[in-house]
């Protein structure tokens, strides 16, 4: 870690010397947790050494923030950048002119060179121009595993879902909640995709979403996953938080066994001084059909007239994807980083198994990459309906999501 902190010191120092006409930037984010409090801070820690001044807008929640950003956009009262994930969110603002063109930054930064894989660089690009630095690889496709809980209750720490669920019995009879699971529509309907990528071939999960067949949609195959989300709302029936890192807690505390849930959780477990290997086990695709999902965060730059808000904005840019701020950021945030060309030997167990993942080509996009915004908000809808009502059968919740996928573009 000292030759980062000597490779933050030598950007900040090159970029002080070219921000003679410092400004604030207000920046929004809905990083807000103390595994993300913790990485957004590498990046303000390294905008501010350039002279200019990182003015946090951070909301609690994508689903509160987006509709509070995409207002300010179209109301005429832009922020100077914003975080957004890898994917179609931002489609038409770009179409409505609304965003900012970054090719000739890109071009000038070697992102085309360096940016891994390629479909994080696509993402960001409509009609052969760039419009987003895409800053980190987040993957769904992670079960958390509380040792303390399996141990304490007598039992193995399971190595894929089968015993996973074999288990949720006895970790119940000990007091402990099997399946940790906050009570929003995001994280069920996430656990769910995770689901529908790791115990059924994963041509089947991309046939429906990014083939939009309602047919497959309401096939056999479907019809197992969505009886695993039946077992996994009875296994999580006593996880009643709301936010996904109190549901992350519950593992932390050895209160639940495990929880379905994206790589950031790792952030919470490093605030939380939790060793992986140790005190928690990751199981990427399930410990069924190991992979890394394609998905992450990108930052957007609204079309502002201040030029000097405009400079500041290139700095950011710049920086996001620069080899120091790469390194700090992801690491504190548990993600991989976008940049191919970066030594992470300080990773930790799971980040190196994302690593690997990654290496040997093992991957598969997120449908925030698939689907649009639209369909993504009628599919947390009909899960959080699922979780919250028992009397919901699997065939009738499948019936729905056929629906919903046949309508989808």
């Amino acid at each position: 870690m000292k030759l980062v902190s000597k490779l933050l010191c030598a950007t900040a120092l090159v970029g002080a010397a070219g921000a003679a006409n410092a400004t604030d930037l207000e920046v929004m984010h809905w990083w807000t947790s103390g595994g993300e409090a913790a990485a957004v801070a590498e990046f303000a820690k390294a905008f501010d050494a350039t002279g200019h001044k990182w003015i946090d807008g951070a909301i609690a929640g994508g689903e509160n923030a987006r509709p509070v950003m995409v207002s300010r956009i179209t109301g005429g009262d832009p922020m100077g950048a914003f975080q957004f994930n890898h994917g179609r969110q931002a489609e038409e603002l770009i179409e409505a002119g609304l965003l900012r063109d970054l090719t000739d930054i890109a071009e000038a930064e070697g992102w085309m060179d360096v940016v891994n894989p390629t479909t994080l660089l696509d993402a960001c690009t409509l009609d052969g121009r760039i419009y987003c630095a895409p800053v980190n690889i987040h993957s769904w496709q992670w079960l958390w595993l509380s040792r303390g809980a399996y141990e304490g209750a007598g039992l193995d720490v399971p190595t894929n879902w089968a015993e996973f669920v074999a288990a949720a019995p006895a970790l119940k009879e000990a007091g402990k909640i099997p399946l940790a699971m906050g009570q929003q529509g995001w994280q069920q309907s996430g656990a769910f995709n995770v689901m529908m990528a790791s115990l059924v071939p994963q041509d089947i999960f991309m046939a429906v979403y990014d083939g939009k067949d309602a047919e497959v949609a309401a096939g056999p195959e479907v019809a197992e996953v969505f009886a695993a989300a039946a077992a996994a709302r009875d296994m999580s029936a006593k996880s009643t938080v709301q936010n996904w890192n109190d549901a992350t807690n519950l593992v932390i505390t050895d209160e639940a066994g495990g929880q379905i849930m994206g790589d950031w959780a790792q952030g919470e477990f490093a605030v939380a001084e939790k060793v992986a290997g140790e005190d928690y086990e990751c199981l990427p695709g399930l410990g069924t059909n190991e992979f890394l999902g394609v998905g992450g965060d990108a930052f957007y730059f609204p079309v502002l007239d201040d030029e000097e808000q405009i400079a500041a904005q290139t700095e950011l840019a710049k920086l996001l994807l620069s080899p120091p701020v790469q390194v700090a950021f992801n690491l504190a945030k548990g993600s991989l980083p976008v940049r191919g060309d970066i030594d992470l030997s300080a990773a930790n167990d799971c980040m190196q198994k994302g690593l690997a993942l990654l290496a040997e080509d093992k991957l598969l996009p997120e449908t925030n990459l698939l689907i649009t915004q639209d369909t993504t908000t009628q599919i947390n809808t009909l899960f959080t309906e699922f979780f919250a009502d028992s009397s919901i059968t699997a065939e009738a919740a499948q019936a729905e999501f056929a629906e919903i996928i046949s309508k989808a573009e």
